[in-house]
């Protein structure tokens, strides 16, 4: 129920001319359902490419670094699983665009993929989770070659003389 000029008017009535005007005489518009959806998988589907990209960043810095950092296998593991499911959200978003929300026979099937959606990007979270934990905050990364030192330069002190400043 919805309140329009102090009485309970069902939702579905709504759509009635004399109900979309408040007292004051504002036009109010229901929402566009198709329109609604198309933006929430639009920036899920942005968040979805944001995470995709970061993941993509630490599996070549695990890659670079190789075996020897010692939680090489869980992070390959965990960065490939995740990159996968986030594919799988991303297919599914697509689908999930594609079909008319008004038509009542598709609605089964798009709450279906909405909630495995859903799961996936939950599941997606947590093994971030682990992959931040396994990460590589305060390790260095070095490289497989040698590493060279350079030398810095060795500095004379000036001669007395020259000291402009006027102070022995």
């Amino acid at each position: 129920m919805d309140r329009l000029n102090g009485q309970d008017v069902p939702l579905d009535k709504l759509s009635d001319i004399e109900a979309l005007k408040t007292p004051s005489g504002k036009l109010i518009r229901p929402i566009n359902i198709n329109h609604y959806a198309t933006k929430k998988s639009a920036a899920q589907s942005m968040l979805d490419v944001a995470l995709l990209m970061a993941n993509s960043s630490q599996m070549k810095t695990v890659l670079y670094v190789g075996p020897q950092y010692r939680f090489y296998i869980p992070l390959i593991v965990l960065l490939s699983l995740s990159i996968a499911l986030q594919v799988i959200v991303g297919l599914l978003l697509v689908f999930i665009v594609k079909y008319d929300l008004n038509d009542k026979r598709k609605h089964a099937k798009l709450n279906m993929m909405n909630n495995a959606a859903t799961v996936f990007v939950f599941f997606t979270v947590l093994i971030n989770i682990f992959i931040t934990a396994l990460g590589f905050e305060g390790h260095a990364v070095r490289s497989a070659a040698q590493v060279v030192a350079i030398q810095e330069p060795k500095l004379l002190p000036l001669p007395l003389d020259v000291n402009m400043t006027g102070v022995l």
